[in-house]
């Protein structure tokens, strides 16, 4: 059950400022850990969970090229969308660590007493924008250096004329970005929910003491 419903019993000698100490400590340990693991090289490419396929709108493009002999091209470009993705990873952490510094005691509260990945939409709700900003221009720098982007580009925009493209897979760099987002909050998602579910695994005392009383 996690600590998602707190039992007032167990939090007699815990404090507001202790919880909320707890809490974003743990948020700023979890989303730190994320950043790390996908900012590095195959951090997203080797990772199943969130490597960036081509979309499914040109899964059948993909499949002519590679009967055509022309598989080649489709792995540079996938290889390179996950390689522009951990590019652009190192702009979040201090994002998601001026965040939690904002975060108010109603917001704390919300998350303490919420499900097990409501720090993850909190982090959603107050970072989404910014990193897409943030992300943006360093993905198309990463696709513009091996002329892939262009070609996506023009392939793709044919296929929206034609529907055989969805018009969001239209331009690389936004699907690229917005994979990348999708990733990151898959990530900080998966170190709340461990956090949330091993407390005392943690380094910090705080954590312990707070959601260990919320187990």
């Amino acid at each position: 059950m996690g600590w998602a419903i707190p039992v007032a019993a167990q939090l007699d000698n815990i404090t507001n400022r202790e919880a909320i100490s707890a809490l974003k400590t743990a948020l700023d340990k979890g989303s730190r850990a994320a950043v790390d693991q996908l900012g590095r090289e195959n951090g997203f490419f080797g990772d199943t969970r969130v490597k960036i396929p081509l979309p499914e709108s040109l899964k059948r493009a993909e499949r002519t090229m590679r009967r055509l002999g022309m598989g080649k091209y489709a792995d540079e470009l996938v290889l390179t969308m996950n390689r522009a993705a951990e590019a652009a990873m190192p702009e979040a952490k201090q994002l998601l660590v001026d965040s939690v510094k904002k975060m108010t005691v109603q917001d704390a509260k919300g998350i303490l007493t919420g499900g097990e990945t409501s720090g993850t939409e909190y982090f959603k709700r107050t970072t989404t924008d910014q990193l897409r900003k943030r992300f943006l221009p360093i993905v198309k720098k990463s696709t513009e250096k091996v002329g892939l982007a262009q070609k996506y580009n023009q392939y793709a925009e044919r296929g929206v004329a034609f529907g055989l493209v969805k018009q969001e897979h239209a331009n690389l760099d936004d699907y690229v970005t917005q994979k990348a987002l999708d990733g990151l909050y898959f990530m900080v998602a998966e170190e709340e929910k461990k956090i949330r579910k091993d407390p005392v695994g943690t380094a910090s005392s705080i954590i312990k003491k707070v959601f260990g009383a919320l187990l």
